[in-house]
């Protein structure tokens, strides 16, 4: 970059910055940390951001005492006394923890860079599932106890997404609808369908899933991961 100075203070980081005041803009400040590591076969940018605890909302992502944080529930107050405030109440992405924790209004925090990458869940491996980069066949493990009650509703061949902070995955979402395949239910009975009522039928993963009266062994249906709950016949 012309005109810039670069501090390398190992081979793996470098900081850029503008050489005069003239090439700073309005947009949030960042700095760019090129990283090199052996788990990607890749390099890639951080860009860390400097938010308001005023911008504040669910589901950011945001970085406390060198730790990733994800905002479940927020709510500002403004008392008659004193400085108005941010309440929050959070979950480490890292320990899966949740606490509450309350910011200054105004005050600065950095939002942590947690990104996504898709990979594929392939198989088991004893207690750990492992995910598979399609393109470069690198694989990622996660425990039983990261993957927690997820794996009710997680298929081989399932393409998920893998989160990523500090070149380590933290967490992974599965798709929103699932498909599914009934292996023991009730005998559905003609005329079911218009009534109103639900039963319990056990899936090929394992989990146990409330569906309408029709549905039979065999049938494939649709699950939201998120709830648990019946959508469609698939």
């Amino acid at each position: 970059m012309a005109g810039a100075a670069t501090l390398n203070l190992y081979p793996s980081v470098s900081f850029r910055r503008p050489s005069s005041a003239s090439n700073l803009s309005s947009k949030p400040s960042f700095i760019s940390i090129r990283v090199a590591t052996k788990t990607f076969s890749r390099s890639r940018f951080f860009r860390i951001y400097a938010i308001s605890s005023n911008d504040i909302k669910v589901g950011i992502s945001i970085e406390v005492d060198g730790a990733p944080w994800k905002v479940l529930e927020f709510l500002h107050v403004k008392p008659g006394k004193g400085a108005a405030f941010v309440r929050t109440k959070m979950r480490n992405y890292v320990t899966g923890n949740t606490v509450d924790k309350t910011f200054r209004a105004g005050s600065t925090i950095d939002e942590a860079d947690i990104y996504k990458e898709t990979k594929q869940f392939t198989y088991k491996d004893g207690s750990q599932f492992v995910f598979m980069d399609l393109n470069t066949y690198e694989e990622y493990r996660l425990s039983e106890s990261e993957v927690g009650d997820k794996s009710k509703f997680l298929k081989e061949g399932a393409e998920c997404n893998l989160l990523f902070w500090n070149a380590k995955v933290i967490d992974f979402e599965l798709p929103i609808t699932v498909k599914l395949t009934v292996l023991d239910v009730d005998p559905g009975v003609k005329g079911d369908t218009a009534q109103g009522g639900s039963k319990p039928a056990t899936v090929d993963t394992g989990a146990v899933v409330n569906v309408p009266l029709f549905i039979n062994r065999g049938d494939e249906i649709l699950v939201d991961s998120r709830t648990g709950q019946y959508m469609s016949r698939a």
